[in-house]
């Protein structure tokens, strides 16, 4: 595994844990399709959550969300779609009143716990 991968990985297992934290039921991790992958889908009481999830080990280059560009917001909103018409060709009868896109930052330290910002709402 390249050392990127291991640290999406990391940052990934991080936020599952702080999202659960928070509430959120995790359906999937890892959502993929031709046109791409959805970090973490989750629901907060009536409310389905799409998760980006965005790690790094340092802030030289900006903090982990600032990597989140209006294409890949963009783009995020298109699987989402995708991901519902999925669900409801596979039987899914679930309903849910909202929709929300969150992102969770996650900056590794080389001691102790990650720095993590679970940004509701943020796209």
């Amino acid at each position: 595994m390249r050392a990127k991968d291991a640290i999406g990985r990391y940052g990934e297992d991080v936020a599952v844990r702080r999202l659960g934290e928070d509430g959120l039921t995790i359906l999937e991790r890892n959502w993929r399709c031709r046109d791409g992958e959805i970090d973490i889908v989750g629901v907060d009481g009536r409310t389905l959550v799409f998760c980006e999830v965005k790690t790094r080990s340092s802030h030289l280059y900006g903090a982990p969300a600032e990597a989140i560009t209006k294409a890949k917001a963009a783009r995020l909103r298109r699987l989402a779609l995708q991901w519902l018409a999925a669900r409801r060709e596979a039987g899914g009868e679930e309903f849910w009143t909202e929709l929300r896109f969150d992102v969770v930052s996650v900056t590794r330290s080389q001691r102790g716990a990650a720095v993590v910002e679970h940004l509701r709402g943020a796209l």
